[in-house]
């Protein structure tokens, strides 16, 4: 029987204990921002029918992660919605990811793979990956990104077809877990330059079907996102070539400082202001060339290693840096989880030179030791109070806030937070800050509007609803909700008509169809009436509610 190979037992032992250390306060977190969508109210996690829409249906998916849907749906059988086992499993599939970078650094034959490791596993950057339910994407994507990249390099090395297959199939998993896996083929010829294996026709036939299946799930996430109307025009991301490559420059150094000095570390960062007129903003794309021609210039002298690394960096961020269209740019161009992946290769780089430098120059094993443990336990406290903002939602709004006080997306959220809290005086404090940030996001205006009802103010919340329909006049929710503030105010027949625009933009629209219903039953229609009610019963076929009115006038329910 093998013995187990002691100073690797214990770093593996030391990686995972650290872990659950360092994420301890985030272990005692519950269910934050998108978790409702995610998990605590997704419908995909508990119909009979569940496991056959996360894989053949666009419905209620934000992008097509049927591999993470059906793990989240797996989580829910065994813990329903106890937060504590989504949090153990994201901690857990973090330090496998850990193990997973130092096994690949290892097999490389990279000085420093357990450092890089270790770093990797207690670096407050990714914090937002692994203390964030939702966030279960970018774990579990890495998880078989890494397992692929080592399962391609053990073909590259005896040509075993068994493992080619097995690598396709563990690609084939973190696509279905984030589209963002698609750069796994960079990895791969990446990893072979590295090791100096030849890059002939031979090896580009071998890495053509990850291209195209890289390429196919890419088109289909940038169609799933105009299916789901995130390119609006309202939402102001038309940019052109040249913003799109100041955004993409800049993101790059952003992220390499925030692995450098990791320092002030949020929920969501300041919006730039890209402006393509003003020179002084291309020294960021400067910045990216003078790298690269020093990394080219040095080549013989520095090595492939440090190019690979920076490589690998710019290549894993590249579908977040802005040349594909992203939502989440309406608010931010960066965000920490983006380069849970892409880190490893300055963090490698940087391991890799110190332990070179270390033993180049003789420095005494214990004053190495003692300088690595110092700098993961720095990174283990940063992190152990950077997962302390994702508690709950409060805490996350509150620590944006206090960092990025510009941040009309946490204004809006903890607005309605403390709306449902009873907090009305301070939410409002909120959504007033919000609109001066952002006079043109008419969610905002909904917002407020809806607050307003909550306070009985009613002639205003009928102006806010006005405003958020002048911006997004498609909004069935802002249609129904003013319709019954009008129902409410006696206005009926305008009531009527909110109803009617409601329904014209989501026919499937269960609440408007019985409101309508209510409205025309005061007007005395009550044909019209029992027809919206069956209808509204027929998409809602468990509401207690519209039966009683069905019942009430003398109409069948079945």
């Amino acid at each position: 029987m093998k013995r187990i190979s002691r100073p690797g037992f214990w770093g593996a032992i030391f990686i995972v204990l650290a872990v659950f250390v360092a994420y301890w306060p985030a272990l005692r977190g519950g269910f934050i921002w998108d978790d409702d969508a995610y998990v605590t109210n997704n419908p995909l996690l508990t119909g009979p029918d569940g496991l056959r829409r996360i894989w053949f249906s666009f419905y209620n998916q934000s992008q097509y992660f049927p591999l993470v849907y059906t793990t989240l749906r797996f989580e829910y059988g065994l813990w329903d919605l106890n937060p504590l086992g989504y949090h153990i499993f994201n901690v857990l599939l973090h330090s496998a990811n850990a193990l997973l970078v130092w096994v690949v650094l290892k097999r490389l034959g990279l000085p420093g793979a357990w450092l890089a490791a270790a770093i990797f596993a207690l670096h407050p950057v990714q914090v937002e990956s692994v203390a964030w339910i939702t966030e279960l994407k970018n774990t579990e994507s890495t998880f078989f990104y890494l397992l692929a990249l080592w399962t391609w390099l053990q073909f590259a090395r005896n040509n075993s077809w068994q493992f080619y297959a097995l690598t396709f199939l563990l690609y084939a998993l973190a696509l279905f877990s984030k589209t963002t896996a698609c750069t796994l083929p960079a990895a791969m010829l990446l990893v072979l330059w590295l090791k100096r294996e030849p890059l002939n026709w031979q090896r580009g036939l071998q890495v053509a079907p990850f291209l195209a299946a890289g390429l196919a799930m890419g088109l289909l996430s940038i169609w799933w996102e105009q299916h789901l109307g995130n390119y609006k025009p309202q939402y102001g991301l038309s940019f052109s070539a040249a913003e799109r490559l100041l955004i993409a420059t800049r993101a790059v150094w952003f992220y390499a400082g925030k692995l450098l000095w990791p320092v002030n570390l949020t929920f969501s960062y300041p919006r730039w202001d890209i402006n393509a007129g003003n020179p002084w903003q291309y020294l960021w794309a400067v910045g990216c060339i003078m790298v690269a021609a020093l990394l080219w210039l040095g080549r013989h002298a520095l090595g492939r290693g440090p190019a690979a690394a920076i490589i690998f960096f710019a290549a894993a961020l590249s579908p977040m840096l802005g040349f594909i269209p992203l939502f989440t740019f309406f608010y931010t161009f960066v965000a920490d989880h983006y380069q849970y992946l892409a880190c490893i290769g300055p963090i490698a780089l940087i391991a890799g030179l110190a332990t070179h430098y270390s033993q180049k120059w003789r420095i005494l094993l214990p004053a190495r030791y003692g300088a690595a443990l110092l700098v993961l336990m720095i990174l283990a406290t940063l992190t152990w109070r950077q997962a302390g903002a994702y508690q709950n939602l409060e805490t996350l709004w509150r620590d944006t806030l206090a960092k990025n006080p510009a941040s009309w997306m946490a204004h809006t959220n903890l607005g309605r937070l403390l709306t449902a809290q009873g907090n009305l005086a301070e939410a409002e404090t909120h959504y007033r800050k919000a609109l001066q940030l952002q006079p043109k996001d008419g969610d905002i205006y909904y917002n407020y509007g809806n607050l307003l009802v909550k306070a009985g103010r009613f002639d205003e919340a009928i102006a806010q609803y006005r405003r958020a329909l002048q911006l997004n006049p498609a909004d069935a929710e802002t249609w129904n909700n003013l319709g019954v503030v009008l129902y409410h105010e006696h206005r009926t027949d305008q009531a009527i008509v909110s109803f009617h625009e409601a329904i014209r933009y989501r026919p499937g629209f269960p609440d408007a169809h019985f409101n309508l219903g209510n409205a025309l039953f005061v007007e005395h229609k009550l044909d019209e009436a029992v027809v919206e009610y069956r209808e509204a019963l027929r998409l809602d076929p468990d509401s207690t509610a519209i039966k009683n009115r069905l019942r009430a006038l003398g109409a069948p329910t079945n």
